[in-house]
């Protein structure tokens, strides 16, 4: 497999990705497996393809730069792809180029050769002009999600949080206490510890064995503000009720001890064979999984069933953008108005399932207060028999970890 392959792979994964076929991450794998990738061109063409989608308002202003006029898509992803290694991935220029004008159809090689040379000659004047772009250009977010979080957290703010989201994210695992054979983080020179128990940051790639065998699983910290509002105990009856792929949900079975009852639905049916899978894998023995959509009401017996419920609602991603690089693309502004009707049913749909006393907790993985506190207060006005107990928010600029929202809720009569 030569090169230039990965270079097409690129360009076919970004044509995919624009008329909304799949994600970057799916595409990667299946750009890999097509193309039977050796590892380190799987590595270089997903490192390529994040780069562009992160930067992509950046490099198509670099394009215009270098040349006027329109050009057709596939041309103008072509000339992403080879725009970003020489300027951001710090390829040498000598294989950028050639590589990326070997992968272009024969007809348009001359141009993409010559936008390419011009992008090498011109490298210094685009980076010191490239500092004085509106940052929508410079850090490549819609413009209106860039307003959005200027009136929110302020200009500086704003800026921070879209430089965080442009960075590649770290691997994080967190060591699995349930694991046959738990690793010891002070035998392993791999894990670089975070400063919470637990998580630890990988350095280098993830060994088979540590995955395959359950011992660690991938997760950011922030996912822990949710469980440890939850606090689930051994014995109890606990839901999860949108537990793909099951991240939280293992968290949970954890701080039981794999003892009681731990209940996991997910509206998709694609979605739970990864669900078992994960659980499995790590061990986790006390579950039930089901598929049920919370959009519609509960089963009669699960009424007043559940001590503890948490609710990970969908939502829009706005705090993990760093690690869902193709998210900010994704999201509109009217999606914004539409996901709180979403999650609020969610909401009032589970909450007869809580016993008497018993704790929910509402979780997002967003920045957005429609999603979050206003919608939590919203909630509470309207059905005064629950209260709240305390919320935690993780904001990336300010806490190092990925965005994060977790109220806990209780019902009337507990202590």
């Amino acid at each position: 497999m030569t090169e230039k392959n990965v270079r097409r792979a690129a360009v076919s994964a970004l044509r995919a990705w624009s008329k909304g076929h799949l994600y970057a991450d799916s595409l990667v794998e299946r750009q890999a497996r097509r193309n039977h990738l050796s590892t380190p061109d799987r590595a270089l063409l997903n490192s390529i393809l994040l780069a562009v989608l992160r930067n992509r308002s950046l490099l198509d202003h670099w394009i215009g730069m270098l040349r006027k006029g329109k050009l057709d898509h596939e041309t103008r992803d072509i000339l992403r792809v080879g725009i970003c290694q020489l300027l951001l991935l710090g390829i040498p220029d000598h294989a950028a180029v050639n590589e990326t004008v070997n992968c272009a159809r024969k007809p348009v090689r001359g141009l993409i050769n010559a936008v390419l040379r011009r992008a090498v000659a011109a490298r210094k004047t685009l980076f010191s002009e490239s500092e004085s772009l509106r940052a929508s250009i410079r850090f490549s977010h819609p413009e209106w999600l860039c307003n959005r979080w200027t009136q929110q957290f302020g200009r500086a703010e704003m800026e921070s949080l879209l430089a965080w989201n442009n960075e590649p994210a770290p691997v994080i695992v967190r060591l699995n206490t349930l694991a046959s054979h738990p690793l010891d983080p002070a035998k392993e020179d791999q894990l670089i510890s975070l400063g919470l128990e637990s998580y630890y940051q990988l350095a280098g790639p993830l060994p088979r064995e540590w995955a395959e065998s359950g011992q660690v699983y991938i997760q950011d910290p922030s996912t822990r503000n949710a469980v440890e509002l939850l606090d689930p105990q051994p014995g109890e009856t606990v839901l999860d009720a949108c537990a793909a792929p099951g991240g939280k949900s293992s968290l949970v079975a954890a701080a039981m001890n794999n003892e009681g009852q731990l209940l996991c639905t997910d509206s998709s049916e694609k979605r739970i064979p990864r669900l078992i899978e994960n659980l499995a894998r790590q061990q986790i023995t006390n579950t039930t999984i089901e598929q049920f959509d919370w959009t519609e009401p509960a089963p009669q017996v699960w009424k007043s069933k559940f001590d503890r419920i948490l609710l990970d609602v969908p939502c829009s991603n706005s705090g993990v953008m760093r690690r869902r690089v193709d998210a900010r693309w994704r999201l509109k502004p009217e999606q914004l108005q539409g996901l709180p009707a979403t999650q609020r049913l969610i909401l009032e749909n589970a909450l007869p399932c809580l016993k008497q006393g018993g704790r929910l907790v509402y979780s997002t993985c967003s920045l957005e207060p429609e999603e979050n506190e206003e919608l939590i207060l919203s909630f509470l006005k309207d059905f005064p028999e629950a209260s709240l107990l305390e919320s935690k928010q993780s904001i990336p600029f300010r806490d190092g970890f990925d965005g994060s929202y977790a109220a806990l809720l209780s019902l009337e009569g507990s202590a």
